[in-house]
C-alpha cells in the first residue's frame, strides 16, 4: 500500500465493503481477533440490505432439499457461532407442519430433510399451544433458530463501534483504492464486476401484527406449491415469507405474492384473519447458477457472493474462514466453493 493510495485517510488492516450480515459478522470476528477494521457501505443505512429484508431464519437442517451439502455444513457451524456474536439470537428450534388438506406432504418433506424429532398433537400442544388443536403432528428441528434482522444489524454495528470500527455509509468508490492492507468484498448484486454470472432473486414478505396469536417458534407450512415461513417478532409482529422469483427489479411486491403470503398465513392459523398488515417488503438476493456461495481469494481482495437467501444462515462460518485466511495470509478457503475463473 502506497502513501498515495492511502491519501489522508487512516490505513486499516481490513476494509469490509458491504454492511449486510456477511460483512458485519466478518468485521466483528476480525476486530475481535485484533485486526483493525473499517466498514464501507454504499447505502445510507441498513434498510436497503437484503439482510434487513430477510425473515432471519437460521434453518440449515431444512435446507437439504434444495441446498448443496456445503451450505448445510456452513449453516450447522454458524448455529454454533451465533450466540457468541449476537446475544439476541434464539436457538430454540423451528417447527414444520403440513397443510391440513395435504398431510402427506409432511412425510415427503421429512424424507428429504433429516435432523428432526416428530411430534404428535399432544407434544406439539406442549411446545406450541396455539397449534396443538389444529395439527395432528409436526416436525421439530431443535437445533435451528432465528434472529430479528432489524435488531441484529444495529446490534452488530454497536458491537463493532465499541471495538473502534468506523462505518462509512453512503460510500461510492473502487474497493481496490481503499486505504487497507486487505479487502473483503461482500457487495451482493453490486459485485457483478467480480461475479459476472450473478442474478437477482426477488424475495417478498409481509409483516403483520396480531395479539390473538402467540407463537414462540418459527413455523414452516408445507403445501403443494411451496413452503411458507411464519417467524415471530416482539410486540405481536409476525414475518410471513417468502415468495421468490428471478428478477432484477425487487423494490415492489406483486399482487399475486401479497395474496399468496396472506392466504397461506390464514391457512396456517385462522387468527391471522384479523391481523393488521403493517408492511409488504421485497428485496433482491444475489444468486449464482448453482445456487451455492462462492469465494474468490486474491492477494489483496477476498470476494464472497451468491449467498441468496442463506446470508444469515451461513455468515458466521464463512467469516470464520475469512478471518483465518486474513491472519495466515493464505489463499485457501476451507468452506465453500472457489469462484469460477
Amino acid at each position: 500500500m502506497t502513501a498515495a493510495m492511502a491519501g489522508n485517510r487512516e490505513l486499516v488492516d481490513l476494509a469490509v465493503v458491504g454492511a449486510g450480515p456477511m460483512g458485519l459478522v466478518t468485521a466483528l470476528m476480525a476486530a475481535r481477533a485484533g485486526v483493525k477494521v473499517a466498514v464501507y457501505e454504499r447505502a445510507e443505512d441498513f434498510s436497503a440490505s437484503a439482510g434487513w429484508k430477510a425473515t432471519g431464519l437460521l434453518s440449515p437442517l431444512q435446507a437439504r432439499e434444495t441446498a448443496d451439502a456445503t451450505v448445510v455444513e456452513l449453516g450447522e457451524r454458524s448455529l454454533e457461532l451465533w450466540p457468541s456474536l449476537l446475544p439476541s439470537v434464539r436457538i430454540t428450534g423451528t417447527l414444520v407442519v403440513a397443510n391440513r388438506r395435504h398431510p402427506g406432504m409432511l412425510d415427503k418433506f421429512a424424507e428429504k430433510n433429516g435432523g428432526y424429532r416428530e411430534l404428535d398433537a399432544i407434544e406439539l400442544a406442549e411446545l406450541e399451544p396455539a397449534l396443538g388443536d389444529l395439527y395432528g403432528r409436526a416436525l421439530h428441528y431443535g437445533g435451528e433458530g432465528h434472529v430479528d434482522p432489524r435488531q441484529a444489524l444495529p446490534h452488530l454495528q454497536a458491537s463493532l463501534e465499541a471495538l473502534g470500527v468506523r462505518f462509512h455509509f453512503g460510500w461510492v468508490g473502487v474497493a481496490e483504492r481503499l486505504p487497507a492492507e486487505r479487502i473483503v468484498d461482500v457487495r451482493g448484486l453490486g459485485g457483478r464486476d467480480r461475479f459476472p454470472h450473478l442474478r437477482g432473486v426477488r424475495a417478498e414478505l409481509a409483516l403483520v401484527r396480531t395479539h390473538e396469536l402467540v407463537l414462540s417458534h418459527p413455523v414452516r407450512l408445507i403445501n403443494q406449491r411451496h413452503a411458507l415461513n411464519v417467524v415471530p417478532r416482539p410486540g405481536g409482529i409476525f414475518v410471513i415469507g417468502a415468495t421468490t422469483s428471478e428478477s432484477d427489479r425487487g423494490e415492489t411486491v406483486t399482487l399475486r405474492a401479497a395474496g399468496e403470503l396472506l392466504t397461506h398465513a390464514l391457512a396456517l392459523h385462522p387468527a391471522f384473519a384479523e391481523a393488521e398488515v403493517l408492511e409488504f417488503r421485497a428485496g433482491l438476493m444475489p444468486s449464482l447458477p448453482d445456487g451455492n456461495p462462492q469465494i474468490s481469494v486474491g492477494e489483496r481482495v477476498i470476494a464472497v457472493n451468491g449467498l441468496a437467501g442463506n446470508g444469515w444462515t451461513v455468515a458466521p462460518a464463512i467469516a470464520e474462514d475469512l478471518v483465518r485466511v486474513i491472519y495466515t495470509q493464505s489463499t485457501k478457503v476451507i468452506h465453500s466453493r472457489p469462484a469460477r475463473r
